[in-house]
């Protein structure tokens, strides 16, 4: 199982990184909104890999089946590994080429409320929370925290329903007396 996770997590850990990577400088220029788009579209087809990852185990390692709870936990540790991948580039990224992100970030945030029409007041209690969040933000362990739960509710979701569709058990057929797939 250890082969099968790391081969197809980082696969798609690398996958995701090199989009984020591609994509992130063109931020200021798609804009914030665009970019949590484009990035959970790529999370989604990234995590594609889970499926194929979970197909190879049952197909290689478990002879062609594979119960529901071992296919989940290998498509959940697969999603965790490219997670963990994501959150490394993200960390790099962050703290060594957009320094400034949460700054633009809020401006962006603060801009959305005053055109929704937010009152001053809110606008100032808006501002408070984003610069709190900002400070808070430059502490790695609290980013990396609040990063991962970018991608893997997403992968989670993915590792689920590719357990769902991919697990097998054998079975004795009472009539036959041999072992039957189904």
């Amino acid at each position: 199982m250890k082969k099968t996770v790391w081969k197809f997590g980082l696969i798609s850990g690398a996958l995701l990184s090199a989009m984020m990577a591609a994509t992130l400088p063109f931020q200021d220029e798609t804009g914030f909104d665009h970019s949590f788009a484009v990035g959970y579209a790529t999370m989604v087809l990234s995590f594609l890999l889970i499926y194929f990852g979970v197909r190879s185990y049952r197909d290689n390692v478990g002879k062609g089946t594979v119960g529901f709870g071992r296919a989940l936990a290998v498509g959940t540790l697969i999603g965790v590994v490219a997670s963990m991948c994501y959150v490394a580039t993200w960390e790099v990224m962050y703290f060594k080429f957009m320094p400034d992100f949460m700054t633009k970030y809020g401006a962006h945030e603060l801009e959305k409320a005053r055109a929704a029409g937010a009152s001053e007041a809110a606008l100032a209690q808006k501002k408070v929370e984003l610069d709190q969040f900002e400070k808070m933000y430059k502490n790695p362990a609290f980013n990396a925290a609040y990063t991962i739960i970018e991608p893997l509710p997403v992968a989670l979701v993915v590792a689920l329903i590719s357990a769902g569709v991919l697990s097998r058990r054998k079975r004795a057929d009472l009539q036959l007396g041999t072992a039957v797939q189904l």
